[in-house]
């Protein structure tokens, strides 16, 4: 079956979509994501980045297993659990590919802190997926998800002319990410379907939310942030 573009798509999930669009517009111009496609991205930067997304995936692995839970559904939770064991997986295997291909030990990475960012980031998660309405932790849980596949789409058009870099893009790009994305998607569709609107407009705020965090954390690798005050 073909993919069915984002902003063509049926149900809750498009209106989410084009609540962000303006955000997704800015993602993909922003240098981080150019440097990537015409491979003049710095080692420097990409490193800071990875290093930072490993430390991401440990606390969105535990979002993800919160989102089981609140299910009331089976099968949701053993989807939502075998997520969470990937986005484990994917962390690991960070060490043993891009990590290791940088030049990273495993000190070195055991010796990295969250940036503001990162740290902002996955603290709103966790609340969100402890305290806030199963709907609304779909909605936070969702850009990760979705943006990333709709940017490794939009880069794998171009490729890179770095073997590390297009590595990466052929990671979120690829078919076996976006079933796991359709899954989601559907399932939010289907959980947000017969909400009354301020539901709808809690889940909305949260999917911009994370959506705004995302760009952030592209622009935080961009940065090299660090803590202004130490």
């Amino acid at each position: 079956m073909p993919e069915v573009p984002a902003t063509e798509r049926e149900g809750f999930t498009n209106k989410l979509w084009r609540s962000i669009t303006s955000i997704y517009d800015e993602i993909l111009a922003h240098p981080f994501l150019r440097g990537l496609t015409d491979g003049t991205l710095t080692k420097e930067r990409f490193r800071f980045y990875v290093l930072q997304d490993a430390l991401y995936l440990r606390e969105y692995a535990r979002a993800l297993s919160l989102a089981g839970v609140r299910s009331s559904d089976e099968s949701t939770l053993v989807m939502f659990n075998e997520h969470s064991a990937g986005a484990i997986t994917v962390e690991r295997s960070l060490h043993e590919g891009f990590l290791k291909d940088l030049g990273v030990t495993q000190d070195d990475a055991d010796q990295t802190t969250a940036t503001p960012t990162t740290l902002a980031y996955t603290s709103y998660l966790l609340k969100t997926a402890s305290l806030g309405d199963y709907p609304e932790v779909l909605g936070a849980v969702l850009p990760c998800y979705w943006i990333y596949w709709e940017v490794g789409k939009a880069l794998l058009e171009h490729g890179s002319p770095n073997p590390l870099y297009e590595r990466w893009i052929h990671t979120y790009g690829g078919e076996e990410f976006g079933a796991l994305v359709e899954g989601v998607l559907d399932l939010t569709n289907r959980i947000c379907e017969n909400l009354n609107t301020t539901q709808k407009v809690r889940v909305m705020d949260a999917f911009v939310t994370t959506s705004r965090y995302e760009w952030m954390f592209w622009d935080a690798a961009w940065k090299l942030e660090g803590w202004p005050v130490r």
